[in-house]
């Protein structure tokens, strides 16, 4: 009974031994085999974006038009590597085309097999009959306190009677772009294998406040078959303004000095570097969109006008831009503008923390500093 026991345990031992580590990629046969065994070796979750490597690879990473001839082409890529290999080859196959995938990330593809369609087929999966794209948008990672820090960005392809359309092991390029006031802020890749796509996270963290136009942004997505490309654009999309990104100020080391200071006492005019000043409509949008958005440290910060007095008193909420709730802002102009000086004009919609609304036409006076431009005046030329 004993020797039967080692025997069997042998056996097991043997199997566990022969079981591949590496690609053998000599034919499409010991290429899947070797997958497999390298496969089993792993936990569910590691299995799972091994295959999503192995599937990117195969559709961005090589050239061949079918998918024998691709799954010949993986074989010869990926043969001898390994599985840590096998997912840095992918994290930068996907880096290099702008893909929302990395290796140790949570899954996001689904469950997929490359070896499920190696036989000679007509089937183009990525042929699907659909009518229309829609976009389903819901805030995600809500704090209690602090509000929702992300958007979920779900796009479904859809018939013409509105139902999703179902489908699998396509590999549909999806891309999301978003905007704010006609500019674009970013750009996200990602596949869509099946009608189950988990869509996009798009944190609030990766968009600058500077850049965000009425706490508003529009997102496009696009998604690509084989015969048309499907795309629609939601616009008007809220925020968290707390949750976006405030850039860091520049400051200025006035203390260093260039080499020929060092020796002449004398500095070189080629050397000196002056921060740019920018556009003065840009600098009083800022600091009306941060008023709005009630990040008055940021905006006291972009000023420098006797009359608003301390910070307490500029954010006061009773006398003070404490008392502001909202802005809408409808526009600006630049009067004048000189080397070191510039008048902005700039209309919007104030609602205070009652409710109450008001259309404002004002002037801004900003003047040059090594920060860029500081607000130093400021008046109302009509209200309503």
């Amino acid at each position: 009974m004993k020797y039967f026991k080692f025997l069997i345990l042998s056996i097991l031992l043997v199997l566990v031994s022969c079981k591949k580590d590496r690609v053998d990629g000599s034919s499409l046969k010991s290429f899947q085999s070797s997958i497999n065994d390298m496969a089993s070796q792993l936990t569910t979750i590691q299995q799972i974006k091994f295959n999503e490597a192995l599937y990117i690879i195969k559709q961005y990473g090589t050239k061949g038009t079918g998918d024998v001839q691709k799954m010949t082409e993986l074989a010869q890529m990926l043969e001898g590597k390994n599985v840590k290999e096998i997912l840095a080859m992918a994290d930068g196959i996907a880096q290099r085309e702008g893909i929302e995938w990395a290796s140790n990330a949570p899954p996001s593809l689904g469950e997929m097999n490359i070896f499920a369609n190696t036989g000679p087929t007509e089937i183009d999966f990525n042929d699907i009959s659909a009518s229309a794209l829609s976009i389903n948008i819901k805030p995600t990672n809500v704090d209690s306190t602090k509000g929702a820090q992300a958007i979920m960005v779900v796009p479904r392809l859809i018939n013409d009677k509105g139902e999703e359309v179902q489908f699998s092991n396509a590999a549909l390029e999806t891309v999301m772009e978003v905007y704010s006031g006609g500019v674009k802020l970013s750009t996200s890749k990602n596949l869509m294998v099946n009608n189950n796509f988990k869509g996009f996270y798009l944190s609030f963290k990766k968009l600058s406040f500077d850049k965000i136009v009425d706490n508003m942004i529009d997102v496009k997505v696009s998604v690509k078959t084989t015969k048309k490309t499907f795309q629609l654009t939601k616009t008007g999309v809220s925020l968290n303004p707390a949750a976006l990104a405030v850039p860091e100020p520049v400051v200025s080391d006035s203390l260093s000095v260039s080499p020929s200071e060092i020796q002449t006492g004398i500095q070189d005019p080629s050397l000196t570097t002056v921060k740019p000043l920018g556009d003065p409509k840009e600098s009083v949008s800022r600091f009306i969109r941060n008023v709005g958005a009630k990040n008055l440290k940021a905006a006291y910060e972009m000023s420098n006008n006797p009359s608003w007095g301390s910070y307490d008193a500029f954010a006061n909420p009773s006398s003070g831009f404490g008392a502001v709730k909202s802005i809408q802002l409808k526009g600006t102009n630049t009067v004048s503008q000189s080397q070191d000086q510039a008048t902005v004009n700039a209309s919007y919609i104030v609602t205070d923390n009652n409710g109450k609304s008001i259309e404002i036409d004002a002037s801004y006076t900003l003047r040059a500093s090594a920060d860029g431009w500081k607000i130093s005046g400021y008046r109302i030329n009509s209200s309503k």
